[in-house]
């Protein structure tokens, strides 16, 4: 995801991912997401997700976006990304295909 190329923007976007609501974070849980980084370069952002077996990005964001206090969330930090505020999730960040994974040693 890109964020808006503005510093005061980026710092507060990273400020707010400092504080995220507790109701917030429970959701993600609840939906199949065990766990959540995301990294910063810049104006962009990189997302991993550990997720359960059947996890489905689709189906899934769109059982999060119905908990409480998620369009709320959404909206507040909004004003910070580089996208259409009313795009769902799964158009905010996109899918990425692996390329490489470095191999455990023998």
């Amino acid at each position: 995801m890109q964020l808006r190329d503005d510093r005061e923007m980026i710092e507060k976007y990273v400020e707010a991912h400092a504080h995220v609501w507790p109701e917030i974070q429970a959701g993600i849980r609840s939906v199949g997401i065990l766990d959540m980084q995301i990294y910063i370069a810049d104006n962009t952002l990189f997302m991993i997700c550990d997720t359960v077996d059947d996890f489905d990005w689709e189906r899934d964001n769109a059982r999060l976006a119905q908990l409480p206090r998620q369009a709320e969330w959404e909206a507040y930090v909004a004003k910070f990304q580089g996208c259409d505020p009313d795009a769902p999730s799964t158009a905010k960040w996109r899918l990425m295909k692996r390329i490489f994974k470095l191999d455990p040693e023998p």
